[in-house]
Order: C-alpha cells, then structure tokens, then sequence
C-alpha cells in the first residue's frame, strides 16, 4: 500500500485526564515531522475515569488516530453511543455481545495496520482467555497486512511479558503494556521482530499518584474508606510514549525507542521543565 520502506509508529500510555491530554496535544505539536501512526490508551482521558465524545473528537483532531483501552472503556456510559462510530478499541477478549470491537485493520494515508487491544487475567477480573483468541486473530491479520500492534492491558508483568514472548512468536510487530501507569525500562526487540516494553507509562500530572491528586489517593489507602479521586494538578506534565520503527514489508521492528519526558504548563504555554 506504501512505497515507504518502515513506518513510525507513536504509542502514548494512558492519558489520564485533562493534564494527560495537554501533554500528548505539546507533544504531538512539538514534533518537526508527525509519525505514520499514532496510537494512545484513552480509557482514562475523561476525568480520570473512561472517554467522552468530545475529548475522544478534541485528541483525534490533536493528531492520534487510533485509541485503544481497557477495563475502565465503559465508565463514562455516553461511550455506548460511539464507540461503534470511531477509531476506539476495547479489549478483544472481553464478552462476544460487548459493543464495539477489539481488533481492527486500519486504512492510514501511508499504511495499512492491524491493531489489537487484550486484556489479562492476572488480578484483574473474570475476562476470556486472551491466549486462545491470538492466535487465530494475529494469523487472519497477517492475511491482510505484514504490520501488527498489540496492546496489552494487563496487571502483572509476568503476564505481559510472557504475552510479548507468544505474540512474537505470532508475527506480531509491536507491543507494549498498559494499566500500571508506570513506564518500565525494559524496551527491546524480542524474537528478532516485536518490539516491546512491558508498560509504556502515563501522560498526565507529573505531580500525582499515577495521574490522580494524592491527597486523595493517600486516604483511600490509609483509612480504607472510599474516597473519590481527582486528576492531578496540570501545572507540571509527563509524557510517557514509545516509538517503534517498522518494516513495511516485513513488519519487523527495527528500533524502539522510550519516550518520558516533564513539561511545565505556565498558563499560556507548555514547555520542556529545563526552560522554566
């Protein structure tokens, strides 16, 4: 479809309210040249807790055009009247009957790719087995377009690398984790072909427990009552993204490449925390 000989695939993990959208938007508009595809995690882009239409409409327009998720995709219940209508993803795994869908071939102006969303199992709820749907799914993909990306929302990180290890062998071109909110230093090419990392991290308060405000974080921990959580403070932003670099033809990845880097937002414009 593409005469280009790789393509650059951009990964942001969760995007975690307001401040997360901010810093995927500074990003994406500090880049000399866009990538070919750009993917973010967006079960968290409303106020902490699921995607509504207009952030869903506000971070497309931003530049990312295909939204993955996880268990939080159904918090926010307006998602029920779009989901089926936008470039947004929930696990493949969960329930047949669930709207939506979890994998999808995507036409872009330079490629054409298969992307996957699962979910684990590993402390995180009663979901379907992802193990024994990939493997049809990946097979029936690679009919179609050599170029695969799979998110994995998962707790446990033996669970996602011991994933990363199977759909390698699959002919998957890239995956990473998501769910913890923390950016692991792992990132490397399995199997001579995926890239990897078992999370990719959050974008969104810099100044905050995984994104949310910590005070409130902190009671719900010390008194075990239910407390309900705010997005952190936008003053100081984090990116955590991944850049993968794959073949066009083959879709074997090339190079990975960890992005974590801290914003500061003055009120009138967001920049790198050094230029404060």
């Amino acid at each position: 479809m593409t005469a280009k000989p790789y393509i650059d695939l951009l990964f942001f993990g969760d995007l975690v309210g307001k401040p997360g959208r901010m810093a995927v938007k500074a990003y994406l508009e500090s880049l000399p040249e866009r990538p070919d595809v750009v993917i973010a995690n967006g079960e968290n882009i409303s106020h902490g807790f699921g995607m509504l239409r207009k952030h869903y409409d506000e971070m497309h327009e931003a530049g990312v055009h295909i939204f993955t998720s996880g268990n939080h995709i159904w918090d926010q219940k307006e998602v029920f009247t779009f989901i089926d209508e936008v470039n947004l993803l929930r696990p493949y795994n969960f329930p047949s009957n669930s709207p939506g869908c979890g994998a999808k071939i995507f036409q872009l102006p330079n490629c054409e790719i298969g992307v996957i969303n699962m979910i684990g199992q590993v402390f995180m709820g009663n979901y379907n087995s992802p193990w024994e749907q990939l493997d049809e799914l990946v097979y029936d993909m690679l009919a179609v377009t050599p170029m695969i990306f799979l998110d994995f929302h998962a707790e446990a990180t033996a669970e996602k690398m011991a994933m990363a290890w199977h759909a390698s062998s699959l002919g998957v071109s890239a995956m990473t984790g998501t769910h913890t909110h923390v950016q692991t230093a792992d990132s490397k090419i399995l199997n001579n072909r995926m890239g990897y990392i078992t999370d990719t991290g959050f974008n969104g308060s810099y100044n905050s427990i995984i994104g949310m405000e910590a005070a409130g974080s902190l009671q719900r921990l010390k008194s075990h009552i239910p407390t309900r959580l705010s997005v952190g403070p936008d003053d100081i932003l984090q990116v955590n993204a991944v850049r993968f670099t794959i073949e066009t033809k083959t879709g074997v990845c090339r190079k990975v490449e960890r992005i974590n880097e801290v914003l500061t937002y003055t009120g009138e414009s967001i920049l790198p925390l050094s230029a404060r």
